[in-house]
């Protein structure tokens, strides 16, 4: 495909690729310094109070495919994501017979739109991995070097939670946590009994107001559909929509970046060409700085697409890391029917959009099969229903007495049907783990040399595959699924997954927080980023995004996405006062 390349005459002090957690913080701070920035999206324009876009407090019927997903709507008509796995015209590959599904979102605000909203600190492990178990790197800077940066999001953007003096889960400023609901109350005194610590969740939503420009949760368990009220975070409304207010921001959404453009005399980057996807013309946008946001694969698909004789590896890519270390959350869930909770009282039981309740790793990985931790992640109750549900009723275990007192499954038709639909409304529950995987070098993207997407730009080739680490990992997972079901008196839907299926472990890039393909180090030989997110190769170039991660613990990685981004930018503002950017 060839275009007209079309320039933009005015000169930017910086171009930012990619609107979600990274791009949109970096956006706030950098316009609020007074910079002028080009913000660039690859997807459309998003506002979830906007008429043209809400999707929450409607009724499952007004769906227009009655909750069916798409290929663009992964999660539905209602979830406010746009993007997915599989995009038409925008392919990725696979090598040696491995396996990577690699999301990507299409709307101002990235994923941070329709995310959990489960906001937790790296630990002090965390970033010293190395140091405790000999596996991976540690990274160039430590707790104490970002805490800083997360006290102030923690501020900005509000999380709840209550204090639990964890040594690795880090404390933050917390807001009043939403109480339990009645199968949290379950879960909370079943962890109890069997020793695994079951505290109040850690989620970016407000439940008192914090500023004007953002109320406080209504309790409508809608997050996904995004909220009128501005309640939770998402970066395209607490981050991306202040930004434009200081008047120093440009916009550009449905603009498909193919490279960082660079002078090859000085060897610095001076902006980025960019694909209109509506008017099928390509476009320069001329920066003194360049920040790349655009997601971990993404980014580093700049820049292995950002070659020139000066640059023949691609750009920052000098030690041959860019796509390497790849490494998403590991992910494992089981459900359960709750006879005792059959035949509920109903009441409104929404909640938040998420969990109240969370189990944060609490045992000693020394004495374990396997190197690192993970998290549960609980759901249940009385949510609203939609199209399909059945509430375990498929379940050939979920049986119960019925009025003759015989043992019967749920189901039928009829009268029946409807009668068992009340029984076993709000009598399922659900948990996931959510785990740290070991960062390895053998576990990558790159440049398909033969494929090029609908733009005619080079897509991504993934090479991956999980380790006998996570596979226990994933083991040991299940074992703990089943030992709190039991001691919740519940019964476990469906068999047991077991080792000829990893015991259930989700599909590399299933999980949606991939890290690592633009590490950052002290050593240009092994790493893209220094400590600041600078490239080592190019200083005017910046990562903020999930790909600057060394390791990516058994956290979800926004809060420390959000609090590096805000690290870089101070540091962006700070060498251009000493102009040395």
């Amino acid at each position: 495909m060839s275009f007209q390349i079309k320039e933009q005459p005015t000169v930017f002090d910086v171009c930012i690729v990619g609107s979600g957690a990274g791009g949109g913080m970096a956006a706030y701070q950098l316009a609020k310094a007074g910079a002028k920035v080009a913000l660039l999206e690859a997807g459309g324009y998003y506002d979830p109070a906007d008429p043209k876009y809400i999707t929450q407090l409607k009724w499952p019927w007004e769906s227009p495919r009655r909750g069916a997903s798409t290929p663009f709507r992964s999660f539905g008509d209602f979830d406010a994501a746009w993007g997915g796995w599989d995009l038409d015209g925008e392919p990725y590959t696979h090598k040696g017979g491995t396996e990577f599904d690699w999301f990507r979102s299409r709307m101002l605000g990235g994923r941070t739109n329709h995310w959990g909203r489960i906001s937790l600190r790296f630990g002090p492990n965390d970033f010293k991995r190395k140091s405790v178990d000999g596996l991976g790197d540690d990274w160039p800077i430590s707790y104490d070097d970002v805490k800083p940066y997360y006290d102030q999001v923690d501020k900005l953007i509000g999380v709840f939670g209550e204090a639990a003096n964890l040594p690795n889960d880090p404390d933050s400023i917390f807001l009043p946590p939403p109480k339990p609901r009645l199968h949290e109350l379950m879960i909370k005194k079943a962890g109890k009994s069997v020793n695994i610590p079951v505290i109040p969740a850690r989620l970016s939503i407000l439940t008192k107001p914090i500023n004007e420009d953002r109320g406080s949760c209504f309790y409508c368990h809608q997050c996904n559909r995004g909220c009128q009220a501005y309640a939770d975070f998402s970066s395209s409304s607490v981050l991306v929509k202040p930004s434009l207010k200081t008047g120093n921001v440009t916009l550009l959404t449905n603009a498909m970046v193919r490279e960082v453009l660079t002078d090859q005399t000085t060897g610095l980057a001076t902006g980025v060409s960019y694909v209109d996807k509506e008017k099928l013309t390509e476009h320069t946008i001329k920066a003194k700085i360049v920040v790349l946001a655009a997601s971990a694969c993404e980014s580093s698909r700049l820049l292995l697409n950002s070659k020139s004789p000066r640059f023949p590896n691609g750009l920052a890519n000098s030690s041959g890391i860019v796509g390497k270390y790849l490494h998403d959350s590991t992910g494992a869930s089981r459900s359960a029917f709750m006879p005792m909770l059959m035949d509920r009282k109903r009441y409104n039981e929404d909640g938040v959009g998420g969990m109240h309740v969370y189990t944060p790793w609490w045992l000693d990985n020394k004495k374990l099969d396997f190197p690192r931790g993970y998290h549960i992640e609980y759901g249940g109750g009385m949510g609203m229903p939609g199209y399909g549900f059945g509430w375990g009723m498929e379940n050939t275990n979920g049986k119960y007495a019925g009025p003759d007192g015989k043992m019967k499954t749920g189901g039928g038709y009829g009268a029946s049907l409807k009668n068992d639909y009340r029984r076993f409304y709000g009598a399922s529950i659900g948990m996931s783990g959510r785990g740290e995987a070991v960062a390895r070098e053998d576990n990558y993207c790159e440049i398909d040399p033969n494929v090029v997407d609908k733009f005619g730009i080079p897509v991504l080739r993934f090479h991956y595959k999980w380790s006998d680490y996570e596979v226990k990992q994933a083991k040991h997972m299940q074992d703990t699924f089943e030992e709190i079901i039991h001691a919740l008196g519940g019964i476990p839907n469906g068999s047991k997954p077991g080792p000829e299926n990893d015991y259930g472990l989700a599909a590399p890039g299933r999980i949606i927080h991939e890290v690592g393909t633009v590490r950052m180090g002290n050593d240009p030989k092994s790493s893209a980023l220094n400590k600041y997110s600078q490239a080592h190769d190019v200083k005017n170039v910046f990562v903020v995004d999930g790909g600057s991660f060394v390791s990516q613990a058994d956290k979800n990685p926004t809060w420390t996405i959000l609090a590096l981004s805000w690290r870089a930018s101070d540091y962006i503002i700070d060498q251009v006062k000493q102009k040395n950017l």
